[in-house]
C-alpha cells in the first residue's frame, strides 16, 4: 500500500528534540533571499538551506508519522519512508549533517504519546552516527538505541568521543545506548551479521521492543563513496528479516544516507521486498567477522555486560594498545593520505554482482495434515497419494511421500512447507537422503525430546543443531551441535539466547538450501509464541525454504506454524526474565568451543581467542594425564 505524505502539523513537531526558537526559524526559510539562506546556514555544521527545505522536511517528518500511524492502527503491517531530507543528526536546536528534523526521533516520541507505546528499538544502520537520536535519548529507558558507524577511532565525520562504543547512555538510559564502531573500511556482510547476532538481538529480545523504528541509511552498503563499505544490497534483506521478528511485526523504516545511486536502489528494493514478505536471497560472500570488527564487538559487549544479562559472560575488552578507547588521535600523516587518495580514485572501479532476482513460487505455504485438521487461510492442502500423483510423468528422480515437498521447493513450486507425521525420525529419513543425493546441504534443527536420529550424515552434507533440556552435553561431531537448556525450550529467554548468538550464526555461515525443523516428542514445553518465533527466523535462510515436521498429536501447532510459514510476524513474547546465569555460561561456553570451525560464532579479538584456545589446550592436556593416571592405577 502506498501513503501520501502530509507535512507533519505544528504541534506534532514539538518533541522533546525539537525548540520553539529554532522551529520558527526553519519557518522562515521559504521568504529569504540567496544571501540570507547562506548566512542562516552559516549557524549549523554541514547542512544546506533553500527556500523548499522547509516544506520538504515537514513532508519528510510527516511520511514517518503517518508511517507509525498505519503500523501502529493495524492499517499496514510494516513500511518504509522514503524521503528527504534526511533527520538523524538533526538535534534539539540545531540542523545538522543533512538534516533539518529528526524524523526517527519524533516518530519514536509521537508513537509513545499517541498510543501509549511503551519501549521503542531505533536501529541505525547509516553509516555515519546519529548524534542526534543519541542525545535525543540518552536519558531515557523507554527507548532502545544501536547505531553502527564509520569511525575509525574518532577521524570519520562527525568526529565525536560520544560516538565510540564506552558512550553507553546516562542515568536511567545507562544501557539503552548502543554504539559498534567500525574503524576500518571494507566491513563485508558477515560483519553486519555478527554485530546483529552477538550484539543487536540479544538485547532487544532481552528489551522487547513494541515498535521497532529504522534509520535506514544505505551508504553502509557498496559502492557508497561515503561508507567505502563492501556489504551487498541483499544483506539488507536480512537485517531487515531479523528485525521483523521484534515487535510482533511492527516496523518501521525511514530513508536516511545513501550516495550511490546503484546500491541504494538495490538495497532499498531489497528492504522492501524483504518488508512485503518475500524471502530473502542466500548472501553473497559470507565470510566470519574481520579482526577489526571482533574487536568492535568484544568492546561492545565487554561495556554493557553490567546492563545486560545476555552479556554476563562476555569476554573482557581488549587491552590498551588495540582498544578503540585509548587509541590516541594523531594528524594523518602522508603515507595515509596519499593510501585514501588511491582509494577514492578507485572508487569508480567498484563493482558487485546483481542482486539475485526473488521469484516468489505460485504456492506459499503447503500442508500435509490429516483430514481433520481445518487448512488455515492461504495454505495449499496436500495428501501424501496427492503429491505423488502430482508429480509430472517426467519427474523419473522425483522422490515420493514427504520428500516431493523437498522436489517441488527446489523446483520453485512452493517455498515452504508444514507436515504432520506419525514418527518424526521415521519421516526425516528419506528428506535428507534426497538433500544428500543432490549434495545440497540442509539444516536440520530440532526442538526438544531425545530422539534425534543416530544416522545422520557426518560428511557436511547436514547440519544439525539440537536444543532441549536432554541434549547430550557434548557434540558428536563438527556437524552435530547440541544446545541444553536447564528448563527446556519452555524457557523462551533461553531459547532466544540460544537461536540469536548460536543458531542463526550457524545458519548464516552453513549456508543450507534447506532447513529441516522437526517439533521432537517430549517438546511440550516450547510454547506457541517462542515456537512461532524460531520459525519466523529460520525463514531468513535456505530462500525461505523450510520444512516443518510436527508430530501427529502436536495438531494445535499447526495454526501458528503456517503463520510464521506463511510471513506474519510471530507476537511479541512480551518482556522476558533474564535467562538462567548457568544456561548463558553454558551456552558461552560451547560458542567458543565451537568458534574454532565456525568463524560466524566468534566475538572477540584474535588475542582473546588464542587466550581461550591455550586455556583449552591445557584443560585437553589434564584430561588426558588423568586418563592416562586412571588406567594405570597411579
Amino acid at each position: 500500500m502506498r501513503l501520501h505524505p502530509r507535512p507533519a502539523g505544528r504541534g506534532r513537531r514539538h518533541s522533546p528534540h525539537s525548540h520553539e526558537e529554532y522551529l520558527e526559524a526553519v519557518k522562515k526559510t521559504p521568504y529569504m533571499t540567496l544571501e540570507d539562506l547562506k548566512e542562516f546556514t552559516l549557524q549549523y555544521g554541514d547542512v544546506y538551506f533553500h527556500q523548499n527545505s522547509y516544506h520538504c522536511a515537514t513532508l519528510a517528518a510527516g511520511a514517518a508519522l503517518q508511517l507509525v500511524d498505519g503500523v501502529m492502527t493495524g492499517r499496514v503491517r510494516n513500511g518504509i519512508a522514503l524521503v528527504r531530507p534526511p533527520g538523524h543528526h538533526s538535534m534539539r536546536a540545531e540542523a545538522n549533517g543533512f538534516c533539518v528534523f529528526n524524523n526517527v526521533a519524533i516518530a519514536a516520541k509521537y508513537a509513545q504519546q499517541t498510543y501509549g507505546v511503551e519501549r521503542v528499538l531505533i536501529v541505525d544502520w547509516d553509516i555515519h552516527h546519529g548524534q542526534g537520536v543519541q542525545y535525543a535519548f540518552e536519558d531515557d529507558p523507554s527507548v532502545l538505541y544501536f547505531s553502527w558507524h564509520r569511525y575509525e577511532h574518532q577521524k570519520f565525520w562527525p568526529q565525536l568521543r560520544e560516538s565510540d562504543y564506552d558512550s553507553v547512555g546516562k542515568d536511567k538510559g545507562a544501557g539503552f545506548n548502543i554504539n559498534v564502531p567500525w574503524n576500518e573500511v571494507g566491513m563485508q556482510n558477515g560483519d553486519y551479521l555478527a554485530a546483529f547476532c552477538h550484539v543487536l538481538l540479544p538485547v532487544a529480545y532481552e528489551f522487547c521492543p513494541d515498535l521497532v523504528l529504522v534509520c535506514a541509511g544505505f551508504d553502509s552498503a557498496i559502492g557508497d563513496p561515503e561508507g567505502e563499505m563492501c556489504a551487498t544490497p541483499d544483506i539488507f534483506a536480512h537485517l531487515t528479516h531479523l528485525l521483523m521478528n521484534l515487535a510482533g511485526g511492527k516496523l518501521c523504516a525511514v530513508l536516511e544516507g545513501g550516495y550511490n545511486l546503484t546500491s541504494l536502489s538495490q538495497s532499498v528494493c531489497a528492504t522492501v521486498e524483504t518488508l512485503l514478505g518475500d524471502p530473502a536471497p542466500r548472501p553473497a560472500n559470507l565470510r566470519g567477522p574481520c579482526q577489526s570488527a571482533l574487536e568492535s564487538i568484544q568492546c561492545v559487549r565487554a561495556a554493557h555486560r553490567k546492563y545486560w544479562t545476555c552479556f554476563k559472560y562476555a569476554a573482557e575488552a581488549p587491552p590498551s594498545d588495540v582498544s578503540t578507547k585509548r587509541i590516541k588521535l594523531e594528524e594523518q600523516g602522508r603515507e595515509e593520505k596519499l593510501q585514501r587518495e588511491e582509494a577514492a580514485d578507485s572508487k569508480s572501479a567498484v563493482t558487485w554482482p546483481e542482486p539475485q532476482k526473488r521469484v516468489p513460487p505460485p504456492v506459499r505455504t503447503a500442508v500435509v495434515t490429516p483430514d481433520d485438521v481445518a487448512s488455515p487461510d492461504g495454505c495449499k492442502r496436500f495428501s501424501l497419494s496427492e503429491l505423488d500423483e502430482s508429480l509430472s510423468p517426467g519427474d523419473n528422480d522425483a522422490p515420493s511421500g514427504i520428500a516431493a515437498l523437498v522436489w517441488k521447493m527446489e523446483n520453485n513450486e512452493i517455498c515452504n512447507a508444514l507436515a504432520t507425521v506419525a514418527d518424526i525420525s521415521v519421516a526425516m529419513a528419506p528428506v535428507i537422503r534426497h538433500a544428500a543425493s543432490l549434495k545440497q546441504r540442509i539444516l536440520v534443527v530440532c526442538v526438544g525430546g531425545t530422539g534425534v536420529p543416530s544416522h545422520l550424515p557426518q560428511d557436511g552434507t547436514t547440519l544439525t543443531v539440537h536444543i532441549s533440556k536432554e541434549a547430550p552435553e557434548e557434540p558428536r561431531c563438527r556437524y552435530y551441535v547440541p544446545v541444553r537448556l536447564k528448563n527446556g525450550c519452555g524457557d523462551t529467554a533461553g531459547l532466544a539466547q540460544a537461536t540469536s548468538g548460536l543458531l542463526l550464526p550457524l545458519g548464516y555461515e552453513y549456508d543450507p538450501a534447506l532447513v529441516l525443523l522437526a517439533r521432537m516428542p517430549g517438546a511440550d514445553d516450547a510454547g506457541d509464541v517462542a515456537w512461532q518465533q524460531l520459525v519466523g527466523l529460520l525463514r531468513g535462510l535456505a530462500r525461505g525454504r523450510v520444512l516443518v515436521l510436527l508430530q501427529e498429536g502436536d495438531k494445535v501447532f499447526v495454526s501458528p506454524t503456517t503463520a510464521s510459514l506463511s510471513g506474519i510476524s510471530a507476537p511479541a513474547p512480551g518482556r522476558l526474565p533474564a535467562p538462567l546465569a548457568e544456561d548463558v555460561e553454558a551456552l558461552e561456553r560451547l560458542r567458543r568451543r565451537l568458534q574454532v570451525d565456525w568463524t560466524l560464532l566468534r566475538t572477540a579479538g584474535e588475542m582473546q581467542n588464542n587466550r581461550y584456545a591455550t586455556i583449552l589446550g591445557t584443560c585437553a592436556e589434564s584430561i588426558k594425564l588423568t586418563k592416562f593416571y586412571f588406567l594405570n592405577g597411579i
